[in-house]
């Protein structure tokens, strides 16, 4: 059970992206050594991401200028390689077409290709040696005719890079055709723009290739694209610290701001920001230091007035006690003799002792309450049995217990509950909790009960009576504070009891907490520490009681269910401030 302190409010995707976080967790704690290695890297990294606005900026700035530089940089070699291409196709379509000419012109005497074998292999020479051609350009005049499918120039099989939808196109169609292949034909595998092309001649048509190596186009394509790679790096990683100066130039003055709020916090009112220049950071740094000056003549003009009203209550209140000392001397003299008076005297002497009770326990709680405005509260631990201390309390309000007909319920566990506490201050503490719930009771009965755990000693206390009402459980701790300022009292408290029993609570680094519901009840609850010292965490008792949903069901025929504090997990405590 967590301290009420805490929030539970989120929302339902925070709530799935905790799961998940505690899920991914889990798996990498459970995966062995090298789980938790990334484990504390993904914590160490996550931390970082959260803490540094610069780091954040930066890597922000990485992702999307890498992204559309990259993006771009793609897209410009696209353009350039479709450019190489089509240079070369549009060479490549030129150089064909000459060489289709000449060879046309060279085989137009011939009418069939036996006749024209020798002639044929002269042309592939001739265009081969073309000074246009230069750069590894492969040729080759294949006549179907002849009894070998193809030519093969200097050894090299040019069929291989010839595909069987080109020679269609080529061969059958009659078109102009290229293609782009990687193929070896001899001369190890390379990339070849193969352009193809039927050349009329007396006995039907050849058919003229050209295979144009690719390796220039690829090396510049490569080199291009190598430094467009650089150039972005470059460029992405310019981009990346020039934001992150820019960033830390914003950030620094940030940062010194905070430091300095962090100063004025913790009480070092003349901590101020140092003014550079006068743009938007300086009117910042100006701006804060009026707020700064500000912050602090109202506080020390609080300060100022704290310290008279302290000062106040406690010079009024030592002041009181010489004159209130004699006004009880008299009044016991008089409250003594009261059977030798008149019925109305002694009436009247019995009221006056009454009242000279209330006034002395008014002055006693304001001493208190004085004490610790000053900070001069000092709590005196020692090891206690708090069963014990109960039943010293209960014992001492028997009385005002039987006279208000509530019967008090305490369970107590069987082993003594040993904590480190101020056994005068727990005492007050359960003596105000205990008697306020006879108080306000009703006639019904009263419910205390104490339990412990390894760290924490809790103890509740629950009424049945007129409970209270949606915020009142912040306001009954106020000083002088009552939640029906008409309604009649049987003890005659000061107003201060529950404002001292929450101050001796926090002496001891304890909660002192409420919950409430009108009609319901009420129930109070101390939790202290079992060594004096240590921080609280949770509560070995539930704050909401457990017979909450019991009672408001029966109620439901007479009223609408009460509003309020969750009634169906008694055991989620409910929040006090």
């Amino acid at each position: 059970m967590e301290h009420p302190s805490g929030s539970s409010d989120s929302t339902p995707a925070q709530q799935v992206r905790r799961a998940v976080v505690v899920a991914v967790k889990r798996a990498l704690r459970s995966a062995g050594p090298v789980g938790r290695r990334v484990l504390a890297v993904l914590t160490v990294a996550h931390r970082a991401w959260r803490r540094s606005l610069q780091l954040r900026v930066g890597l922000i700035t990485l992702v999307l200028s890498g992204s559309l530089v990259g993006g771009f940089g793609l897209l410009v070699a696209e353009r350039n390689t479709t450019a190489q291409i089509n240079g070369a196709r549009e060479a490549a379509r030129e150089q064909l077409s000459r060489g289709a000419d000449y060879a046309q012109k060279q085989l137009a005497p011939y009418s069939s290709g036996a006749a024209a074998d020798e002639r044929i292999d002269d042309i592939v020479n001739q265009l081969k040696i073309t000074p246009e051609q230069g750069g590894g350009v492969v040729v080759a005049l294949l006549d179907p005719s002849r009894n070998s499918d193809s030519i093969y120039p200097d050894g090299l099989v040019v069929s291989r890079a010839i595909s069987t939808d080109l020679n269609r196109k080529v061969a059958i169609e009659n078109q102009v055709a290229s293609q782009i292949v990687a193929v070896d034909i001899g001369q190890g595998k390379k990339t070849y723009l193969v352009y193809g092309r039927p050349v009329p001649v007396r006995w039907g048509y050849v058919q003229l290739y050209y295979l144009v190596p690719m390796d220039t186009a690829e090396t510049i394509t490569n080199t291009f694209q190598v430094t467009v790679g650089l150039l972005g790096v470059l460029l992405v990683a310019l981009l990346v610290v020039v934001v992150t100066l820019v960033t830390r130039l914003v950030v620094a003055p940030i940062r010194i701001a905070a430091r300095t709020a962090q100063r004025l916090s913790a009480g070092l009112l003349d901590q101020r920001m140092d003014v550079r220049g006068e743009d938007d950071l300086a009117m910042l740094a100006t701006s804060f230091n009026q707020m700064a000056g500000s912050l602090q003549r109202q506080i020390v003009r609080l300060e100022e007035m704290s310290r008279l009203q302290r000062r106040f209550t406690s010079d009024v209140s030592h002041e009181l006690r010489t004159p209130l000392t004699t006004v009880r001397m008299a009044a016991d003299l008089i409250h003594g003799e009261r059977e030798t008076f008149d019925p109305a005297v002694a009436r009247s002497a019995e009221l006056l002792q009454h009242e000279l009770d209330r006034f002395e326990d008014l002055l006693s709680d304001l001493l208190e309450i004085s004490r610790f405005d000053a900070g001069f509260a000092m709590l005196d631990a020692e090891p206690a049995d708090l069963s014990g201390i109960m039943g010293r309390v209960i014992d001492r309000l028997a009385s005002l217990a039987e006279r208000a007909g509530v019967d008090v319920t305490v369970d107590l566990p069987e082993d003594p509950v040993i904590a480190e506490v101020d056994p005068r201050r727990i005492e007050r503490i359960l003596r105000n909790l205990v008697g306020n719930a006879i108080e306000h009771s009703e006639g019904r009965p009263v419910r205390v009960r104490l339990a412990a755990d390894e760290h924490a000693a809790a103890v509740s206390v629950r009424d049945h009576g007129i409970g209270l009402k949606p915020g009142e459980e912040k306001l009954v701790f106020n000083r002088f504070w009552r939640a029906d300022p008409s309604r009649a009292r049987q003890t005659g408290g000061t107003g201060l009891g529950l404002s001292i029993a929450v101050e001796d609570a926090r002496l001891h680094g304890g909660w002192l907490e409420a919950w409430g519901e009108p009609g319901t009840g009420a129930v109070f609850r101390l939790t202290v520490p079992i060594r004096a010292g240590d921080r609280l965490v949770s509560s070995p008792l539930p704050l909401a009681p457990g017979d909450v949903v019991v009672e408001v069901i029966a109620e439901l025929p007479r009223q609408s269910a009460p509003t309020g504090e969750s009634l169906t997990d008694p055991a989620e405590p409910a929040g006090v401030a």
